[in-house]
């Protein structure tokens, strides 16, 4: 049986996250650690989540206050108390799910150095249908994007504070890794103006922010007579939820190193 802690317990996927682990027969709940001014603060897990029933694991308001009662992180916040936390799990010999995006350059190169003495789960989405899309998208652009012109469109609700979203990049660099391209080279953020006739080598990302959407990701290959599209529509933050328990379970019996959501997957 996994420990699982879950940091941001007391936000939109901290609460599905919950749910996710109780859920799921090979994990038990650890600890939730919700901001220190939080009115969730000393509550039980069960009843943030609101699952009707105790847990017997009351929010605490750090990793430190919670340090022996979990074997695997599963993290969804910001990228500062990310990196905090990885430090953390780092001195204390635990490892790490991370599902936050907007990691700076400088952030990927420290947790990379911290991967030397950890395990660490790092990817963009966890859910299983937009790592598949990951493969499909591989397999696309070896045969499409050539004589393509290759664009990724992404939607998500009003909240969401980064743009475009990690699963967008990531298809990006998927992209960019099968033609051989320098993504930082090709990618065009957004059009505005006289921008002229769009070039073959380009991939283009477009982002779209409103309502309630939990994350919906199209790539288009459009190329002279015809357009082949790869659409993920998620539904429920349920979808990731489960995943990211899924790779907390499967890094607790891994060696230290850097994975990602496709090596837990086996592709």
């Amino acid at each position: 049986m996994t420990r699982i802690a879950i940091c941001g317990a007391a936000g939109r996927m901290g609460r599905v996250l919950i749910e996710a682990t109780d859920n799921n027969a090979n994990a038990a709940m650890g600890a939730a650690i919700v901001h220190p001014d939080d009115p969730m603060m000393g509550v039980d897990a069960g009843a943030i989540a609101g699952l009707g029933k105790e847990m017997q694991v009351k929010a605490v308001e750090s990793l430190q206050a919670c340090i022996n009662d979990f074997d695997v992180l599963i993290d969804f916040t910001a990228p500062v108390v990310t990196m905090d936390n990885i430090r953390v799990c780092r001195e204390h010999g635990k490892k790490i799910v991370i599902g936050t995006t907007g990691l700076t350059a400088d952030q990927k190169a420290e947790m990379e150095a911290a991967a030397e003495d950890m395990g660490i789960v790092f990817a963009p989405n966890y859910s299983v249908g937009v790592n598949l899309c990951l493969n499909l998208l591989r397999m696309a652009a070896g045969v499409m994007g050539e004589d393509s012109d290759i664009e990724v469109i992404e939607m998500h609700h009003r909240h969401k504070v980064d743009a475009p979203s990690g699963t967008a990049l990531r298809m990006g660099e998927v992209l960019a890794e099968t033609m051989g391209w320098d993504l930082d080279e090709v990618a065009v953020y957004g059009r505005e103006g006289q921008t002229g006739a769009r070039p073959q080598k380009q991939i283009g990302f477009e982002t779209i922010r409103g309502g309630d959407v939990v994350g919906d990701h199209t790539v288009m290959f459009a190329a002279d007579g015809e357009r082949v599209e790869v659409t993920h529509k998620a539904q429920s933050r349920m979808t990731f939820a489960k995943g990211a328990v899924r790779a907390a379970l499967w890094v607790a019996d891994q060696p230290n190193g850097l994975y990602d959501m496709q090596d837990v997957l086996g592709f």
